[in-house]
């Protein structure tokens, strides 16, 4: 037996929580395996995983589906996937956005077929007219008037919880959702320090600048695994470690708490070819200027923090193998009328990138070479909290 397949042999050291300050950088010699198991293939490939994550993880924790101002007006409404059920969001005539499973409770037809739009006064099914207010309440029917017995609050929409956070729309549609300042709230105090930190950039006052949408033929958990690792970066990322030399050492700006990696000396902003990019946000600290700072909010959100502009990621996973992730690049609102393109095409470069990682690695999830999973190197050995984080959900 080689020394490698000792190692693989012994028992799984225990896996650093996620919410604990990471010490620094494994050292050489450290104690403990260089390498540490993932999880099995099957989980990337398997239909019955799959359905058990929709419904375990997706149905059960909050999720970040859209841009609030893309619900600027009364009656403006977007649909949104989460697991297995379609949501509509609209924006009621009180200026509340409610979110409510789009389908009608008359005989379960769904309600808004389009990806967003504006309704001229009500939702009413197109299949036999039942109509909802914008708080979800029935209004009318066919021959309403003939069923007095008929409660048109019992059957309303049924309402999605929703909160409003850095200028997004998220919901859960839990039945008792968990809390939202453990669940989110937690991933940025665990990852900054301090919620204050992701405060100071002044999100929800920033406007859209991007947004790019990207089709990925790979499984969601490979595309969180690969953001929250940066082992890759310096075979793969040419021009985010010109920006970010200290990426090119394979160590991701996850992995320390507080932790944001230093622009380059050369570089004047966060853009493809080094060139200055917007002006500053005004509430950003002089300890976080020239800094990239990274967020997972698992299961489906990534938040990017530079001293110009903000990009936040979120993904649907829609298959085993099929994953649609949004990509918003946000900005000050006076910002707008510059040339975006230099701070847009880095990130946008960084996504083509990964992506494509992601989908050469996903026919090797089904491979028997890849049957009891891969290995992780010291520098990915914080992905296996992600791992724990899933197995523990899907028991």
């Amino acid at each position: 037996m080689t020394a490698a397949e000792a190692d693989l042999d012994r028992p799984e050291p225990a896996r650093p929580d996620p919410g604990a300050p990471e010490p620094g950088r494994p050292e050489p010699g450290a104690p403990g395996p260089s390498l540490v198991r993932t999880l099995p293939g099957s989980a990337y490939t398997d239909p019955g995983v799959f359905a058990d994550e929709q419904e375990r993880i997706f149905e059960r924790t909050w999720a970040c589906v859209a841009f609030a101002a893309d619900l600027a007006a009364a009656g403006a409404f977007h649909t949104v996937t989460v697991g297995r059920e379609s949501v509509v969001l609209v924006r009621g005539r009180d200026g509340v956005v409610r979110a409510f499973l789009n389908v009608c409770r008359h005989r379960g037809a769904r309600l808004c077929t389009d990806d967003a739009g504006q309704l001229r006064r009500n939702l009413q099914c197109s299949y036999h007219a039942w109509t909802y207010d914008l708080t979800g309440r029935l209004v009318a029917a066919p021959n309403l008037s003939s069923m007095p017995d008929v409660d048109r609050v019992e059957y309303g929409l049924l309402a999605v919880h929703l909160r409003e956070w850095l200028g997004y729309v998220w919901i859960c549609l839990a039945d008792e959702p968990p809390s939202f300042e453990a669940d989110v709230l937690g991933e940025v105090v665990s990852r900054l320090g301090e919620v204050a930190a992701i405060e100071r950039y002044g999100v929800e006052q920033l406007a859209l600048g991007r947004r790019l949408r990207y089709d990925v033929a790979a499984n969601w958990k490979l595309i969180v695994e690969n953001f929250m690792e940066c082992y890759h970066c310096a075979s793969i990322h040419p021009e985010l470690t010109e920006v970010l030399p200290e990426f090119a050492d394979g160590y991701a700006a996850q992995y320390w708490v507080g932790h944001g990696a230093e622009f380059a000396p050369t570089a004047a902003g966060f853009t493809v070819d080094g060139r200055a990019g917007a002006d500053r946000l005004p509430g950003v600290t002089d300890e976080q200027d020239r800094r990239y700072y990274a967020i997972t909010i698992k299961p489906q959100v990534f938040v990017n923090l530079v001293p110009d502009h903000v990009i936040v990621h979120r993904m649907t996973p829609l298959a085993p193998d099929r994953t649609v992730v949004e990509c918003d690049w946000l900005f000050a609102p006076d910002a707008l009328g510059r040339d975006l393109d230099p701070s847009v095409e880095l990130f946008h470069r960084v996504n083509v990138q990964d992506f494509a990682a992601c989908e050469r690695t996903q026919p090797g999830m089904g491979s028997r070479a890849y049957r009891d999973g891969g290995v992780l190197v010291p520098s990915e050995h914080h992905i296996g909290a992600f791992h724990s984080w899933v197995t523990a959900r899907l028991r």
